[in-house]
């Protein structure tokens, strides 16, 4: 079952994947194994596919870099929850199908919670009982059903929520 990663306020994207360890210096195989790698040195080998990212304020701030969020992506994390993010790193992952939902979860779980997220309705299910976060809207629902914003666009030759 998906597990609960907890981190504080302003966590920027050298973070999340330090720039020494981008994909063109670590390689495109190995990057993300960096994950984390000054802040939770144990995630990129504990992490689980579908585990659950809570954050505080302001997560991903920083510079736009890509990798931070792609080392994510190659890891599986199943989605964010934060009070707020940075817009462009926001942009990222919805872009590469990282399900990202603002909301304030720090004071309710803890590293380690057991969690069930159902990205389209926005239901997060923990031992407690269950959270509703904010659903994503229609069209980010159809980009994360293909996977992303980018998968979306090449299977169907415009972007969600444009008339077909």
């Amino acid at each position: 079952m998906p597990r609960i990663w907890k981190f504080g306020d302003s966590v920027n994207t050298d973070d999340i994947l330090p720039g020494k360890f981008a994909p063109f210096m670590a390689g495109e195989d190995v990057f993300q194994t960096f994950a984390f790698h000054y802040i939770r040195p144990e995630f990129a080998a504990q992490v689980q596919p579908g585990d659950v990212l809570i954050g505080g304020r302001n997560w991903g701030l920083g510079s736009s870099r890509e990798y931070a969020p792609q080392a994510l992506k190659k890891l599986q994390v199943g989605g964010i929850v934060a009070p707020s993010f940075a817009r462009i790193h926001y942009r990222n992952l919805l872009n590469l199908g990282i399900p990202a939902f603002e909301f304030d979860l720090t004071g309710l779980l803890e590293d380690g919670d057991e969690v069930s997220l159902d990205v389209p309705t926005g239901v997060l299910t923990y031992a407690g009982g269950t959270v509703q976060l904010p659903p994503p809207p229609e069209f980010l629902r159809e980009a994360l059903a293909e996977g992303s914003i980018l998968a979306f666009f090449k299977k169907h030759g415009r972007f969600p929520g444009e008339p077909a």
